[in-house]
């Protein structure tokens, strides 16, 4: 492409720039201060005007590598007019024998020396002087990049004669990449191309090997500190897996191994086919786009595809939105596409790189290589072979002549535990156009998968590289349009295949005991288990109709009763799979916002399970997909509620659920509690007994009854009205804040409001009155820190600050307010508000479910409405996913009443909303300062229900 089509002119005019830098030269001199400012002013101008227009162009021809090379020549002409003014103007030559600049070059290096520059990106240069003799070389180098600091740009620079550039070169590899890839800008050419011989002939030659090795094993270790995927749902477009990176790993080691200087020599040499390198132009053309627009978009060398940016990056990138997928997710699907295609090609050369290394290897070498890496035989099979414990294929052809073979060759990893040769995945990638119906019907073909599925082994590993190979989702076409398949919301960690394939990698550490301490209740069952394959098969399949217009778990179903009895699994069985994926959500959602001391939910759930081998299968699916979601969403206290919601429903479904009436088992649990306090005065404890109703006697452990009766009688010796008890569970992942109070209507509100200045996040909340009309309410909050004592001290700080603010010591607008900003991130999300009441969910209470965008302060403020509108709320249940938060609550009017009145009901849901959307009404501007101790007494009826 000529500059012409590159449309370099618009970008810069380089003979007005020359006769502008004369100009100032001829007019102020050329070491004045005076002239140095007024080149400065000229040089920000022609930056600032030719960023702009590369920016236009991007806009309206979309391309980012013709964008990052108009950038660098834009630059290119900037530096050179800097160097000419320097060596003619500041530095001239003092002698006749050479001309001006002939002593040094100006090399650009890096990414710039590729000659593709991202507006943000630091600018790597190489001064490289003929000797050190004279020192006029280094002061024209300092006067060049003191005018480039000066224009804001940061920049990478060292100063080298030849003979130190191959010296050090030879010993650091990062320097040796950075002259591989270097462009002469301007300066001596004869100097310049000294440098690429001797570095050809004394650096390269006879070391790819070690280059290849060292390039590599910098790619693993960048991978691995990314996360180690390509489907990260941020992913950083320079450094992560599948970027930009990625592909100038390819070409360093293709230039250095093959001594070529354009990609497109590849082609010439066997290495990529004429398709594959369009595949690699076109990644790397998409690739730069998105960083460039990012740059622009952003301001600075911002290299996180970020939640905040990805939607405006979509739109300036041209994508619009489809059925099922908005126009950001069909944007990430294309970049997790590139991502994956880079993966591709780094196999395909990494397998034409060993055999000609093979090759190539001389005499005794030669010998050696030939001995290591002789081939072994697989049991069972002709078609495959065993290279220093990898799988390869015996010829070509193996594929050609049995497409059966695609399935066979991960089988067999699987079964003899084996590696995979790149010429094998090589050759699995060009050979998916074999993948056709008769292949995916075929029954040995669906046997194999199976096996690889439920393996005993590693079958998400096998699956991964499945995956990578582009096979999966040729194989099973419902999970390819899943690949690469981005959720735009801040819960989901990963793409959907790749949490699918992690979710099954949960499973078999659970099936192999692998997470017994993790996940002691599933580890426990998983053995008796009768269903393993629907199990596996279900966990698979269970978001694998995500990205469509209807219920994914709905259509899920209905997949998975097409493609069961392609698998091979009965009717019995594929009922099973697609009962698994049509109620896979339910567990996690009754678990987090229900209340599991409600009776009614667990007949509920008991009702939709039906019976204890459902119960099994649906826990154990529930905890590897939250597992999988990414790191961070699982935690104990998520554990502990699937774990208290499995052990009540299966004892009512093998019918031990006692149906001794709800009074006959309050007495007996307070007669429990008044034998577990024998050892207290008999007024004493006759009193403290009388404090407390039937829903706290009910639901809550003997255990805890005990520590809050010494909690109370303390409080109440040392004459504290307001008081405070912490303990924590680090295998639940909780903390416990215990709150004695006078009740009041808003202490919820106040005890909201002092978590979320403390930045804790509530994840349950039980409310109870004692007839004495105090508030005995228990607080949970996700635990922040691993060590006990310092999570027994941030509780206690917490515990302090709510005893100041129900004290009057502290305002809650004045606590609320330095959190009150929500995180950039959310700003990129909407979740519509949403309110469902429903009088169904319990047989006592009114149940408010509350969805929205979280934001700090959002609980205070939801239960400073609920207050203001008289409702007395019994339990809280918060669930947060990501950016949407999901609060339950079950209220009663003041009377202990359900809430059944339509109008009041509509006035409720409208009142919610407004707090959702951050409006503000009447109830957010009398949210209240705090609550003076003691308050008036009043009945503990009059505002909330008795415990």
């Amino acid at each position: 492409m000529t500059q012409h089509d590159m449309k370099f002119t618009e970008i810069v005019d380089a003979p007005a720039l020359a006769r502008a830098v004369s100009a100032i030269a001829a007019e102020l001199g050329g070491a004045t201060p005076e002239a140095r400012a007024a080149l400065l002013v000229e040089m920000r101008r022609v930056s600032n005007v030719g960023r702009e227009k590369a920016r236009s162009l991007l806009e309206s021809d979309g391309s980012g590598l013709l964008c990052a090379a108009r950038i660098s020549h834009l630059q290119d002409t900037i530096i050179t007019a800097l160097f000419d003014f320097a060596t003619t103007h500041v530095y001239p030559s003092q002698g006749s024998g050479t001309g001006a600049g002939d002593g040094m070059t100006v090399a650009a290096v890096g990414g710039y020396g590729r000659g593709t520059l991202a507006p943000g990106s630091d600018i790597d240069l190489l001064f490289v002087l003929a000797d050190r003799r004279s020192g006029r070389e280094e002061e024209v180098a300092q006067f060049v990049l003191y005018v480039l600091w000066d224009m804001g740009f940061k920049v990478g620079h060292a100063t080298r004669t030849i003979d130190e550039c191959i010296r050090l070169s030879r010993s650091d590899i990062t320097i040796r990449t950075a002259i591989l890839e270097a462009r002469r800008i301007c300066g001596a050419v004869p100097l310049f191309d000294a440098l690429t011989e001797r570095f050809d002939t004394q650096v390269v030659r006879s070391t790819a090997p070690e280059f290849i090795e060292a390039k590599l094993a910098e790619r693993d270790q960048r991978h691995r500190k990314s996360g180690d995927t390509r489907y990260l749902v941020e992913p950083n477009v320079k450094e992560g897996k599948g970027g930009l990176r990625d592909l100038n790993t390819l070409f360093w080691i293709a230039k250095y191994f093959y001594r070529i200087d354009d990609e497109a020599e590849l082609v010439k040499l066997g290495v990529l086919s004429k398709g594959e390198f369009k595949v690699f132009k076109k990644a790397e053309d998409f690739l730069w786009a998105v960083r460039c627009q990012m740059h622009f978009l952003t301001g600075k060398a911002e290299e996180r595809l970020s939640f905040d940016i990805q939607r405006e990056i979509a739109e300036a990138l041209g994508y619009h939105d489809h059925p099922g997928l908005s126009a950001v997710e069909r944007f990430m699907k294309h970049y997790f596409l590139v991502a994956k295609d880079v993966g591709d090609l780094t196999r395909i050369l990494c397998a034409e790189l060993e055999d000609q290394q093979a090759k190539e290897a001389p005499g005794i070498t030669a010998m050696i290589t030939r001995f290591t890496a002789r081939t072994r035989k697989i049991a069972g099979t002709l078609d495959f072979l065993e290279d220093r414990g990898r799988i390869t294929i015996a010829d070509k052809d193996v594929f050609k002549r049995d497409p059966v073979n695609l399935i066979r060759l991960f089988h067999l990893a699987d079964l003899n535990g084996l590696e995979f040769h790149p010429d094998a995945l090589k050759r699995v990638t060009r050979s998916l156009r074999l993948v056709k119906n008769e292949l995916r019907e075929d029954a040995e073909a669906n046997r194999l998968f199976l096996s690889i599925l439920t393996s005993r082994r590693d079958p998400a590993l096998i699956l991964r590289r499945m995956n990578e190979a582009g096979l999966l989702g040729r194989f099973i076409p419902e999970f390819g349009k899943i690949v690469a398949m981005m959720q735009f919301n801040m819960y989901h960690h990963y793409t959907v295949d790749e949490h699918l394939i992690r979710t099954v990698g949960v499973l078999s550490d659970i099936d192999n005991g692998r997470d017994m301490d993790a996940h002691p209740l599933s580890s426990k069952i998983m053995p008796s288990v009768e269903e393993r394959q629907a199990l596996y098969v279900a966990v698979f399949l269970h978001d694998v109709a995500k990205g469509r217009p209807e219920d994914h778990s709905v259509a899920g179903a209905r997949v998975a009763r097409k493609l069961c009895p392609r698998f091979g699994l009965s009717p019995k069985q594929t009922e099973l799979v697609a009962w698994l994926i049509e109620e896979h959500l339910k567990m996690s959602m009754i678990a987090q916002a229900r209340d599991l001391n409600d009776r009614k939910t667990i007949e509920d759930f008991a009702q939709i399970v039906q019976s204890l081998d459902r119960l099994k299968l649906l826990l154990i699916l529930t905890v590897c997909d939250i597992r999988a979601v990414g790191p961070g969403v699982w935690n104990g206290w998520k554990g502990q509620l699937l774990r208290t919601l499995y052990y009540e429903t299966e004892l009512m479904l093998s019918g031990g659920f006692s149906e001794v009436s709800r009074r006959e088992r309050a007495l007996f649990a307070s007669e429990q509690l008044g034998k577990a306090l024998a050892s207290w005065d008999e007024a004493d404890r006759q009193r403290y007994l009388g404090l407390h109703y039937e829903p706290y006697l009910l639901s809550t452990e003997l255990e805890d009854q005990i520590r809050h009766a010494e909690f109370v009688r303390e409080a109440d010796r040392e004459g504290r009205v307001l008081a405070t008890m912490v303990r924590t569970h680090s295998f639940h992942a909780i903390t416990e804040i215990t709150v004695l109070s006078p009740d009041h209507p808003r202490l919820l509100t106040l005890v909201a409001g002092a978590c979320a200045a403390a930045g804790a996040n509530i994840a349950d909340a039980q409310i109870f009155t004692t007839s004495d009309g105090r508030a005995l309410d228990t607080i949970l909050i996700n635990r922040e820190f691993k060590d006990d004592a310092d999570e027994i001290r941030r509780a206690t700080s917490i515990g302090r600050l709510i005893e100041d603010m129900l004290s009057g010591k502290k305002r809650l607008p004045d606590v609320i307010a330095p959190k009150s900003k929500q995180p950039r991130k959310a700003h990129a999300f909407k979740v519509p508000p949403a309110v469902t009441i429903s009088n169904s969910l319990s047989n006592k209470f009114t149940v408010i479910e509350v969805e929205g965008l979280d934001r700090p302060g959002l609980l205070a403020s939801i239960t400073a409405v609920l207050s203001d509108l008289s409702l007395d709320i019994t339990s809280a249940h918060v669930s947060t996913f990501g950016e949407k938060v999901i609060d339950n609550f079950y209220v009663t009017d003041l009377v202990g009443h359900k809430i059944v009145s339509e109008t009041r009901q509509a006035n409720i849901i409208a009142r919610l909303k407004a707090v959702m959307a951050n409006v503000e009404d009447e109830a957010r501007e009398r949210m209240p300062n705090g609550m003076v101790a003691p308050p008036t007494p009043r009945r503990a009826s009059a505002r909330r229900v008795k415990a």
